[in-house]
């Protein structure tokens, strides 16, 4: 899921030549370096909880992840740098494939299929699957990435930042008609 060059901060790699063909539950949780770690590296805080619930299974296609990813986190306020506390709780459905022109040997030839619309699929490296990093940027993309404290809106209004609800007429006519009365 990275393209980071380096070992991610929160690793838990499921190894392809050890899964097997029947479905495995793995539950990872995230130590306190590494969660220290990834608030630097998402610009949060503190995480003060990340956690993964994961049903994996190898398939022809790849590997299919269902599961579950839970974080409390502190954020920062986008306007005021107040802390902002939130809670994660984002289903995870991923397709791993094999790099276009290799495939992993299966014990059957059976495609496990996920059921819904479209499914995410992310290139498998190195070997293994990496449900760590997985479980880190589930939780990034499902934080507000602009979140804001109750004080925000009286900063901005303080800092003479208009909302976008002042700054629009309420008419969409109206600032024609206001233009035509003046003459303009």
């Amino acid at each position: 899921m990275s393209d980071r060059a380096s070992q991610p901060e929160f690793s838990r790699v499921e190894r392809l030549d050890a899964m097997g063909s029947d479905p495995r539950e793995v539950s990872i949780s995230a130590r306190e370096n590494e969660r220290t770690a990834l608030a630097k590296r998402f610009g949060l805080i503190a995480i003060e909880r990340l956690e993964g619930r994961f049903t994996v299974r190898q398939e022809a296609a790849g590997v299919a992840v269902r599961g579950r990813v839970t974080a409390t986190v502190t954020q920062a306020c986008s306007v005021t740098g107040d802390p902002i506390p939130a809670q994660v709780d984002e289903g995870v459905e991923l397709r791993f494939v094999h790099p276009t022109g290799t495939r992993a040997p299966a014990d059957d030839e059976d495609e496990y299929e996920l059921a819904g619309g479209e499914i995410d699929t992310v290139e498998i490296e190195g070997g293994g699957i990496d449900l760590g990093e997985t479980a880190a940027e589930t939780m990034a993309l499902a934080l507000d990435p602009f979140p804001r404290s109750a004080r925000a809106a009286e900063v901005l209004r303080e800092a003479g930042v208009i909302s976008e609800e002042d700054a629009r007429p309420a008419n969409p006519f109206a600032a024609l008609k206001d233009k035509l009365s003046r003459g303009d």
